[in-house]
């Protein structure tokens, strides 16, 4: 299928969503809000790949939200029928907070690979990515405050998640721009590269790795992490037991070590399709 504000790519087990828009530094369009979900989605429920990774052409990653979102009167508020129309306007929010958690609930581990500025609702959308690479160029920036808003689409319930909460309350506050050191320093990058070109290879190289081991594996180190974020040790610990009580593959174990002894690269079984309901 071809989308309006990006391509994807599947080759060798990984799934590359690349933003093409950057004449426009890929912001994010009304189109890119519907898009985004149903791709990711798609890679997702019908096991098209092993891992997802999100990099952009341009100088920048993405800068936010596009200007025509703000400008198509959604966010005007009527002088008639305001509580109404706020109620309305709720949903019309967790629309757009539902694309970005369709990175988080993708079965697979999705990476971002991160050059020049990612802003406002940019933050929100790598927030939701499972790991963060950036070129030495990159830097972040929670924008929304100097607008004279409030983020809204998953910067909040993630970021203080994956930084110490004093960095996403100074980033919040200040909307300053966090450069790429700064951001490998407090934790919201795995790594810094010295190129876009030299963070692309890199992130295709993590890439592969995860794309060579067992599926089934994988997607279940993602429930656990994502479970543990929001549970207790204790809850967690009973989820993980459950878990491999009902889906720990002997095949697959067996597999790893024959192929180790043989010195070649295991075979693994894909995750299955999800069914859809009727």
């Amino acid at each position: 299928m071809k989308y309006s504000c990006f391509s994807v790519e599947i080759a060798d087990g990984v799934a590359h969503l690349r933003f093409t828009r950057p004449d426009k530094f890929n912001s994010f369009t009304p189109e890119f809000w519907r898009e985004l979900p149903d791709a990711v989605t798609e890679i997702s429920e019908n096991a098209k790949a092993r891992v997802i990774v999100l990099s952009a052409e341009g100088k920048h990653f993405t800068a936010g939200m596009d200007i025509s979102v703000f400008m198509s009167g959604a966010l005007d508020t009527p002088p008639d029928n305001a509580h109404v129309a706020a109620e309305a306007f709720r949903h019309h929010v967790k629309a757009l907070q539902g694309t970005f958690s369709a990175l988080e609930n993708a079965r697979q581990p999705v990476l971002a690979a991160i050059q020049g500025g990612t802003i406002g609702a940019g933050v929100d959308l790598v927030s939701a990515c499972d790991c963060r690479y950036a070129s030495a160029d990159a830097f972040f920036c929670v924008q929304e405050t100097a607008i004279g808003m409030t983020a809204d689409v998953g910067t909040f319930p993630r970021l203080a998640k994956i930084i110490p909460e004093g960095w996403a309350r100074q980033m919040a506050y200040t909307a300053e721009r966090i450069p790429a050191a700064k951001a490998k320093e407090i934790g919201l990058v795995n790594e810094v590269f010295d190129t876009p070109e030299a963070l692309l290879d890199g992130v295709m190289e993590i890439a592969g790795k995860i794309a060579a081991h067992s599926p089934l594996a994988v997607t279940g180190c993602k429930q656990m992490i994502n479970y543990a974020r929001d549970h207790t040790t204790a809850d967690t610990l009973d989820y993980i037991a459950l878990w491999n009580a009902a889906m720990l593959r002997a095949d697959d174990i067996k597999e790893s070590y024959i192929a180790k002894s043989e010195k070649r690269d295991p075979a693994f079984d894909e995750l299955k399709p999800v069914k859809k309901s009727l």
